[in-house]
């Protein structure tokens, strides 16, 4: 997925990573009410977008993340999937994490 490329349905993402509104979209700063709405149909601004898409698609936390920390990432990503695959997969053991 590309930087503020539209989300169509917000609620599958939520559905698929078995989490409840409030704990999906306070991650990135809306309120469960606010995400009910987006999830009901209501046009997303791009900034929520592509808060959506780093955290919950991407699996870049928030706190831990710098200015340049995205765009590294995203030209990672773009320019060599394979090693980006395999950072993200070091770095997800290191976290006690386990994510592909």
């Amino acid at each position: 997925m590309k930087p503020f490329e539209r989300i169509s349905n917000p609620r599958e993402i939520r559905n698929r990573l078995h989490l409840n509104q409030e704990d999906f979209w306070s991650r990135i700063g809306v309120t469960q009410s606010g995400g009910s709405r987006y999830e009901g149909g209501r046009t997303m601004p791009k900034p929520v977008r592509e808060l959506l898409r780093l955290v919950h698609i991407e699996g870049i936390e928030l706190e831990q993340a710098r200015g340049g920390d995205f765009e590294v990432a995203h030209y990672l990503r773009q320019a060599n999937p394979r090693l980006y695959r395999s950072i993200r997969k070091a770095a997800s053991r290191t976290n006690g994490r386990k994510k592909a």
